[in-house]
């Protein structure tokens, strides 16, 4: 029987969708043609969403990974658009999303010369992603990509890096594809380990349960806030991981991230047990690693992860235990102590969070975040890229069961609205919203265009102020009234958005936010709402005057 014959490009592409690939985002390139072709049979199947620049579709496919658990796929070319596209394999890395980047490279004949736009590709990433290949044998194009796809999904999630050189993309084999994933276990916890943990827990005066990570399923999750309540146990979610757990338990206490509250920061410096799940110990998460000491914590740590490699990383634990986070919360069993009052204490702090002064500001988002609380359905998707605002849908916003947030550890400006395009293509009928500041926005607001021609636009707020708002505030505190490269002169971001085909408003009042943001909703077309915010509002709680006046001892 005589067998099939493709070339590299195809065999790439019938792999994807064997897979279960069924997006790829990218900006073509002449270096792989060959996967561009094959992709013109499978639209339906696995669709090609074309970008306008390699960061947009990387930061896409970072999203894509992180909301659905499978790796999200991204296409560039090489030299400048590798470059490019490597923010979003960086964002990809601290989410411990997973993710592959193909990338096209030189011909094999012309490695090693610095040929146009060449790039040793696993040099160049080799710390940054998870693993960096090259495929330089046609008919190993299966072997790596299944190795590949296991390498981004399994242990700690992460990106994965492939160069495709040019010759062997059109280099004809009959290799056949591969026909599925491999199935990989999650490693479940020994009994006798998860005795251990139970006994440390219930030995506790303060216990504290910390989590994170995106590769939670359903079940993982439900397990393991039965067990924080039945154990009465407070829970806080690692940076930007707060819609890992139902907001709404009486047992959640709130998120270790940027601008931690005070209340978090003494539960995580005060606990006597901590009981870390799924997290890898980033600087956020640690108040720049001075809330638990460096390498043995005062705190008895008991760290839970998938990865051997992340147990033991910056702090010994008391207890380490390799066990995927779903496999080990189904193993828990409810312990007891006499921490009810350190339990509701926890909340309370939480709760009071959402109590913040009326903002100097023509709109004042307390009030639209408020509104948003009840206006936004249980399933509601909110993305961020980086800058002050975060503080509004990271810090005032309530994640139900079933609510996603999308905002990425690495602090990425421009992540923000293609996470949200991702979100929409994964989950058309579900409300998409994106917090943006002006300088975040337009650092990928270009990707309009694609949200457009895909067919998934969301729900854009742009918080308007003028300023790059995260480094005024550092200026302010270190460098009082000596403003320096952080004030922005923008374009009419409604003309701009409306040129887009997106329904398009000026808001400039608190008042007038509900009736807009009703006005958006009912858009068939995504929406951008221009949102008036003073620069004296740079934080909930203490205005850019403030901070001047503080820095400079007037305050």
């Amino acid at each position: 029987m005589t067998r099939k014959m493709r070339n590299g490009g195809r065999l790439i592409v019938e792999s994807l969708v064997a897979l279960g690939a069924t997006k790829a985002f990218g900006v073509p390139g002449e270096s792989y043609l060959a996967v561009l072709d094959a992709l013109h049979d499978t639209r339906g199947v696995l669709d090609f969403v074309l970008c306008r620049n390699e960061g947009g579709a990387a930061f896409m496919a970072s999203a894509w990974g992180k909301l659905t658990g499978s790796p999200g796929i991204c296409m560039v070319t090489r030299g400048p658009g590798v470059t490019n596209a490597s923010i979003g394999v960086h964002t990809a890395m601290q989410d411990s999303a997973p993710m592959i980047l193909f990338v096209g490279q030189v011909a094999t004949s012309m490695k090693g010369r610095e040929a146009f736009q060449e790039i040793d590709y696993r040099a160049v990433f080799g710390a940054v992603a998870k693993w960096a290949v090259e495929i330089d044998r046609v008919e190993r194009i299966p072997e790596i990509l299944a190795r590949a796809w296991t390498t981004a999904t399994t242990g700690r999630p992460g990106p994965v890096v492939i160069a495709l050189p040019e010759d062997m993309l059109t280099d004809v084999t009959d290799a056949a594809p591969l026909t599925g994933p491999a199935r990989v276990a999650e490693p479940a916890p020994a009994p006798d380990a998860v005795a251990e943990a139970r006994a440390m827990l219930s030995a506790a005066a303060r216990p504290l349960i910390l989590i994170g990570g995106c590769n939670w399923s359903a079940a993982g999750k439900k397990a393991l806030q039965a067990f924080a309540e039945a154990s009465d146990i407070p829970v806080v979610a690692a940076f930007r991981y707060q819609d890992q757990f139902d907001n709404f338990s009486p047992v959640y206490a709130g998120e270790a991230g940027v601008g931690m509250p005070a209340h978090v920061k003494a539960l995580v410096r005060d606990a006597d047990v901590i009981l870390a799940i799924n997290v890898r110990f980033g600087e956020m998460t640690t108040d720049g690693y001075t809330l638990l000491s460096v390498p043995v914590p005062a705190q008895r740590l008991v760290h839970v992860h998938a990865s051997d490699r992340e147990i033991g990383k910056i702090y010994q634990p008391t207890l380490g235990i390799q066990a995927g986070p779903n496999e080990f919360a189904a193993a828990l069993s409810p312990v007891k102590g006499g921490w009810t009052a350190w339990r509701a204490e926890a909340r309370a702090g939480w709760e009071a969070g959402f109590d913040a002064p009326v903002q100097p500001s023509p709109v004042d988002m307390v009030i639209a975040t408020a509104h948003l609380r009840e206006a936004l359905p249980p399933d509601a998707i909110l993305t961020n890229g980086a800058g002050n605002f975060t503080v509004w849908p990271n810090k005032f916003y309530k994640f139900g069961p079933r609510a996603r947030l999308l905002a990425p550890q690495s602090g990425a400006m421009g992540y923000g609205l293609p996470a949200a395009i991702a979100a929409k293509l994964a989950h058309p009928g579900r409300t998409v919203v994106c917090f943006a500041g002006d300088g975040d926005f337009q650092m990928t607001c270009q990707e309009l265009a694609t949200s457009v021609q895909a067919g998934a636009q969301p729900i854009i707020l742009l918080l308007n102020n003028g300023i790059y708002g995260t480094i005024r505030a550092h200026q302010e505190r270190q460098y009082p009234a000596r403003v320096s490269g952080t004030t922005m002169v923008n374009p009419d971001f409604v003309m701009l958005a409306r040129a887009y085909g997106y329904h398009a408003e000026r808001v400039g009042a608190t008042e007038d936010f509900p009736a807009a943001f009703a006005r958006a909703l009912a858009s068939g077309s995504g929406a951008l709402l221009d949102l008036d915010i003073s620069p004296e509002a740079l934080t909930p709680r203490q205005t850019l005057t403030q901070m001047r006046d503080a820095a400079s001892g007037r305050g």
